[in-house]
């Protein structure tokens, strides 16, 4: 993968808490796909309807991505009401507040609360409230995905041989996260490089930057691929930022090692606007480019 340059244009979710302290907005690569074939939003959906698993990735401070995440779930459902949402922005260990929310035993400021939603998370609520409304209208089940925020910095500053029995809780067992995708490995190179260029980096070490990365990534592919096994007739369409899905090295090809290659149809989508800047890359960004001007 080549990447000719790096721009601020959407938001590489790991730095918000390994990288930036106070600074939520940094630079995440975006890159344009390589010539493919071009669909309306109307001929995405209708295979997005055909698929197992759906990645949606968003830039995580542009309203109109959340707006076209809940048209497609919004279209999904009402083709299949077995829908389930998948959403990086919660934390494994706060499942059951989310369970209990969908439930109508909590308020929506309560499960704010005790998903400490503000604290780990920091982008607007207003963003993702609808999408929960919707869940709980319908009773769609939502999967907290993450990795707690607390093991994700032991191990951006300690690597993953610092982690206790405790901390592992609620991930997946150390032999299963791989750091071997090269070309993954040089694009988020390039980002902490930028970073460390910019005197924002706090990591000192890339290799533990990386394993904070993929650490994140395989959390939420296991968290995907144990909902896909133990509810075969479910869709999931799971909602990640951008650099978790872009060439499917961040989830996808982790899921998709989880449930065996070729074996579930997944599908991933990117939102563009006309204020994107396009760069060239060696293969298509994601299966589908959603135009938010459709």
């Amino acid at each position: 993968m080549k990447t000719t340059k790096l721009i601020k244009l959407c938001v590489l979710s790991l730095s918000i808490f390994l990288l930036c302290s106070n600074v939520i907005a940094t630079a995440e690569p975006t890159v344009k796909p390589q010539p493919q074939q071009t669909y309306t939003n109307q001929e995405i959906l209708q295979q997005l309807v055909k698929a197992k698993i759906v990645y949606l990735g968003e830039t995580h401070d542009r309203a109109a991505d959340h707006q076209a995440q809940l048209k497609i779930i919004r279209e999904m459902q009402r083709q299949n009401p077995k829908i389930a949402i998948a959403m990086e922005m919660f934390q494994r260990p706060f499942q059951s507040a989310i369970d209990n929310y969908l439930a109508g035993k909590l308020t929506e400021q309560q499960l704010i609360e005790q998903t400490e939603y503000d604290r780990r998370w920091r982008f607007p609520w207003e963003y993702y409230a609808p999408l929960l409304q919707f869940a709980a209208l319908k009773q769609l089940p939502v999967l907290a995905l993450n990795t707690p925020s607390e093991v994700t910095r032991k191990v951006a500053t300690q690597g993953l041989e610092s982690l206790t029995a405790e901390d592992k809780q609620h991930i997946p067992p150390i032999s299963e996260i791989r750091t071997d995708n090269a070309e993954y490995r040089q694009m988020l190179l390039e980002v902490y490089q930028q970073h460390q260029k910019a005197a924002q980096g706090n990591s000192t070490a890339f290799e533990r930057f990386l394993q904070a990365q993929v650490l994140w990534d395989e959390t939420m592919a296991e968290s995907i691929a144990k909902f896909v096994k133990a509810n075969p007739d479910y869709q999931v369409v799971v909602l990640a930022g951008t650099g978790h899905i872009m060439f499917g090295y961040g989830i996808p090809s982790r899921v998709e090692r989880r449930l065996g290659v070729g074996k579930v149809k997944m599908r991933s989508v990117v939102f563009s606007s006309p204020t994107d800047t396009p760069l060239s890359a060696d293969k298509p960004i994601a299966d589908f480019v959603w135009k938010h001007s459709e």
